[in-house]
């Protein structure tokens, strides 16, 4: 049976509820987000909202009409000389991975920010022992950028953050 290809679009007000049940899982369950209390609906209404306001994009992976994914790019840290420096973060439904979902979403995003202007991606990566998120960045030419150790606990252990970058534009000016 062949596998339907999903659709890779901008997230629309309607499309939340799923991304709602989709983070709760892994607030819930896994220590992949240092979140321990996930986001409503109406909070997700707010995050969409600004990323738009900010031109950044928030996409989905659309399977028949249904959100099997997301991905969005945020404010790397609030100071303005970060302006054009971008977090990404992807989830997954938990029974939509290794389709090959993931890399879409990070393609159509890095596509996205560059076309925002956005110069510099950085992703977070909670060390989980996986490896299965490294994995796609450094697909996608993302280079590790360090280590912090210890700094999220969650679940009743102590988890370690990997940071990957990747340059979007080689113009530094402004």
């Amino acid at each position: 049976m062949a596998v339907p290809e999903a659709i890779i679009r901008p997230a629309v007000p309607a499309d939340l509820a799923a991304v709602t049940e989709i983070f709760a899982h892994y607030v819930s369950q896994t220590v992949i987000t240092f979140e321990q209390t996930p986001p409503t609906v109406a909070e997700w209404q707010r995050r969409l909202h600004d990323l738009a306001d900010r031109g950044l994009p928030f996409l989905v992976a659309d399977l028949d009409g249904d959100v099997a994914g997301y991905a969005y790019a945020g404010p790397w840290r609030p100071k303005p000389a970060y302006r054009h420096t971008v977090e990404n973060s992807i989830y997954l439904a938990p029974d939509q991975t290794g389709r090959g979902l993931g890399g879409a979403l990070l393609g159509a995003l890095l596509t996205g920010c560059a076309q925002a202007g956005v110069r510099q991606m950085i992703a977070v990566i909670a060390d989980t022992g996986s490896g299965a998120s490294t994995a796609l960045h450094k697909r996608f030419a993302f280079t590790h950028a360090g280590r912090l150790t210890g700094v999220g606990y969650k679940h009743g252990r102590s988890i370690d953050t990997v940071l990957m970058q990747r340059a979007l534009t080689t113009d530094q000016n402004g």
